[in-house]
C-alpha cells in the first residue's frame, strides 16, 4: 500500500511516499481503507519537535490521527462494525500507533464510531480530534441552556465546533477572532463575534456580560491566552485549556475562585484508558450532526496524499479557515 513516512524529525523534516505491506489485522481492531483524514496542530508538533515531545512514534513513522473510510476486514472479538461500513475516529499517529496518511490503516475499533449519515468521508476525517475534545471540555466544564460561553478562537478547528456544540446545549454563545474572514465565520456559525485586536478583555466583558464575566470560557488558544481567558470569567466559573503547555501566574484564577480544566484527548490512545469512551462520543457526536447541530468548515484548499507536506504547511501558515484535509484515495 501507498503510506507517507517521516524518516527524521526536525522543522524542515519532509515526507516521503513508500510502498509498504498492508497492515496485519490484530483482534479488536478494523482494517479501515482511508478516504481522508485531517490536520491538526499536534501532528504538525510531532513532525517538527520529534522525540521531544513523549508521544512522538519513533521513525520512520507513518503520522495522521484523524480519519475516515471504509471497513474492509473485521478483527476477532469486534461488535457492531461489519465490512463495508462507513466510519470515523482518531486513532493513531503517536507512540506505538501507525496513523492514518496512507491507504489502509488498522484501528481499534473502541476509538471509532459510524460517521454521521449526512456527511461526505472526507467531511467526517475533519471532526474526530477536534470535536472529541471541544465535547468533552464543554461537559467537564458543565455547560448548561442559558449560559453565557466565550470560545476563544472560534474559527480555528477546536473553536468552531466548540462554538457550535455550545449553541446546540442551548448557550449564549461568542468568540473571539483576529481577521474580516475569521469574524464573518463566527457570526455564520451563530455565535457574538468578537474582534481581540480592536476590543480589550475589560470592554468585551463590560459589553456582553455588563461586567460580571462569561459562565464558561473555552480556550483553544491556549499559552499566555489563559490569562485572559481568567480576566474574562465569571465568579466561580469554568475555564477549559486546549493548550496548557505554560508557566503561568495562577492568580486570578485563585481569587474569583475558577475551575480549570486541561483538555488532552490522546490520553485513551496513550494509555489505553477508556477508549470506548471516545467511541460514546463520536456516536453522540454524529446525532448531533445528523439533528443539523453541528457542521465541520473545511479550509478552501484541497490535497492528496502524496501532497501531505503541502496540508502540513497550510495549517502552520494560519491562513486555513477550518480543518485542512487530505484526500488520501484521490489519485496521486
Amino acid at each position: 500500500m501507498r503510506a507517507m513516512i517521516i524518516e527524521k524529525y526536525g522543522e524542515k523534516a519532509e515526507f516521503k511516499a513508500v510502498e509498504i505491506d498492508k497492515p496485519t489485522l490484530k483482534p479488536g481492531h478494523v482494517l479501515v481503507k482511508i478516504a481522508a483524514s485531517s490536520v491538526n496542530s499536534v501532528d504538525v508538533m510531532i513532525r517538527k519537535m520529534g522525540k521531544a515531545l513523549p508521544l512522538s512514534p519513533d521513525t520512520p513513522a507513518i503520522l495522521g490521527m484523524d480519519f475516515a473510510g471504509t471497513i474492509e476486514s473485521v478483527g476477532e472479538g469486534v461488535e457492531g462494525y461489519s465490512i463495508g461500513d462507513k466510519v470515523y475516529g482518531c486513532a493513531g499517529g503517536l507512540a506505538d500507533l501507525p496513523g492514518s496518511l496512507a491507504q489502509y490503516m488498522v484501528a481499534d475499533s473502541r476509538l471509532l464510531a459510524h460517521k454521521p449519515k449526512n456527511l461526505s468521508l472526507r467531511e467526517a476525517a475533519a471532526l474526530p480530534l477536534v470535536a472529541i475534545t471541544a465535547y468533552e471540555g464543554l461537559m467537564r466544564s458543565g455547560i448548561t441552556k442559558g449560559q453565557k460561553v466565550l470560545v476563544h478562537g472560534g474559527s480555528g478547528g477546536v473553536g468552531h465546533v466548540a462554538l457550535q456544540l455550545a449553541k446546540h446545549f442551548g448557550a449564549d454563545v461568542y468568540s473571539t477572532g483576529g481577521g474580516e474572514k475569521q469574524l464573518e465565520l463566527i457570526e455564520k456559525l451563530g455565535a457574538t463575534a468578537i474582534n481581540y485586536k480592536t476590543e480589550s478583555v475589560e470592554q468585551y466583558v463590560a459589553k456582553h456580560t455588563q461586567g460580571s464575566g462569561f459562565d464558561v470560557v473555552f480556550d483553544s488558544v491556549g499559552g499566555a491566552n489563559m490569562t485572559k481567558s481568567f480576566e474574562a470569567a465569571a465568579l466561580n466559573g469554568q475555564v477549559a485549556s486546549t493548550v496548557a503547555l505554560c508557566e503561568i501566574d495562577l492568580s486570578i484564577a485563585h481569587f474569583k475562585g475558577l475551575s480549570l480544566h486541561v483538555i488532552f484527548m490522546l490520553i485513551p490512545m496513550l494509555h489505553d484508558h477508556k477508549p470506548e469512551q471516545h467511541s460514546e462520543i463520536l456516536s453522540k457526536l454524529a446525532g448531533i450532526v445528523e439533528m443539523g447541530g453541528l457542521k465541520p468548515i473545511l479550509d478552501e484548499n484541497s490535497y492528496a496524499l502524496s501532497e501531505a507536506g503541502q496540508a502540513h504547511a497550510r495549517l502552520e501558515s494560519r491562513k486555513a479557515m477550518g480543518k485542512v484535509v487530505i484526500d488520501n484515495d484521490y489519485p496521486q
